[in-house]
């Protein structure tokens, strides 16, 4: 019986490697058949999306099989390129070349690249029409069709896809920066429904705060200021950082401020961090206190204290002549504002 077992444990490891041999191997052979396409239309690409109707209709006629080729040709120099003329030079192209039906046909393919490489094309195009799909891949089973669809709808920046992408800020199986692309495509728009899901969902709340500190405005500085008070040191920290990305007024400077007290250095430093600009009041008094902290609380006081204006550097200035920690930070970055009266 063990040795059954045993020979069925072999067999299926061995039925397993050999899927992914062939599945690489599959892949191998489409990417060398992609380059030497890529070398045929790279001409005819460059001079359709120069305005040449005969490398246009050339194109049109090409296999469907080498569409999604040709597509990736027009589409990817959008990545860098974003221009409104040269996107809608790309989509005559691509309706010119039937992508979409092509494209409709790969997002349904078993092989994943195919996938991956349809939802990009889609984004890129910003094939609208195509949102639900997009939105849909976002829980395909392969991480790279996933991180596809996310790419493709913050390229797109589709407003009825929002939601979908605010949802995906808990969704460790996408990569952090793209999550944060995502909500950076779509702007302060993104705010209002973070507010909304963060007021139902606090064990999250450090996803959100980090999520606000991208695109968060004013209306978020309350909700920051209360979450400085959350007993988990990290979210408290983090709520000061985010304060510092979205400004402060005079009730989250007092908010900061009062943060410089406490036991965490952690908190103190991310205190210190928020309140970097803001020269008014008895900041740069508070934050002068701080050059003989930890480290890490005394750099961002620092910091902050250098881009308060005159206030800071007047505080500086009086405590360059000491010894210690902070008075060897105060000399180092007035001499780096070019200070050298002290």
């Amino acid at each position: 019986m063990i040795e059954v077992l045993m020979w069925t444990a072999v067999s299926v490891a061995f039925a397993m490697a050999l899927v992914v041999i062939l599945e690489r191997a599959e892949f191998g052979i489409e990417e060398a058949i992609d380059r030497r396409n890529i070398r045929r239309y790279r001409p005819l690409v460059e001079r359709a999306m120069a305005g040449d109707d005969a490398a246009r209709r050339a194109l049109g006629a090409a296999p469907a099989r080498h569409r999604i080729t040709i597509a990736w040709l027009v589409i990817e120099p959008l990545i860098e390129d974003r221009d409104p003329t040269r996107i809608d030079r790309a989509r005559a192209i691509a309706q010119a070349s039937s992508l979409f039906p092509v494209a409709d046909r790969y997002l349904r393919s078993r092989r994943w690249w195919r996938r991956a490489r349809a939802l990009r094309a889609l984004g890129l195009i910003q094939a609208t029409d195509r949102t639900p799909q997009l939105v849909a891949a976002l829980d395909d089973p392969h991480p790279d069709v996933r991180a596809a669809a996310l790419d493709g709808l913050t390229d797109m920046r589709d407003m009825t896809a929002l939601e979908a992408i605010v949802v995906r800020v808990h969704d460790t199986s996408l990569h952090r920066g793209r999550r944060g692309a995502a909500l950076r495509a779509f702007g302060t728009a993104c705010e209002p429904f973070l507010l909304e899901l963060a007021a139902v969902d606090p064990e999250n709340r450090l996803n959100y705060i980090y999520a606000l500190a991208i695109c968060g405005t004013a209306r978020s500085r309350p909700v920051l200021c209360r979450w400085t008070e959350d007993p988990r040191v990290e979210v408290r920290a983090t709520a000061y950082e985010a304060l510092g990305y979205v400004g402060l007024d005079d009730e989250s400077a007092r908010v900061a401020i009062e943060g410089l007290k406490s036991v965490d250095p952690q908190v103190r430093a991310m205190a210190a961090y928020a309140l970097r600009g803001w020269g008014q009041g008895h900041a740069a008094d508070r934050l002068a206190e701080h050059l003989d902290d930890t480290w890490a609380v005394a750099v961002q006081a620092a910091r902050s204290l250098q881009s308060m204006g005159p206030a800071g550097t007047a505080q500086l200035q009086a405590r360059a002549p000491r010894e210690g920690m902070g008075g060897v930070l105060a000399r180092q970055l007035l001499w780096q504002a070019g200070d050298h009266q002290s």
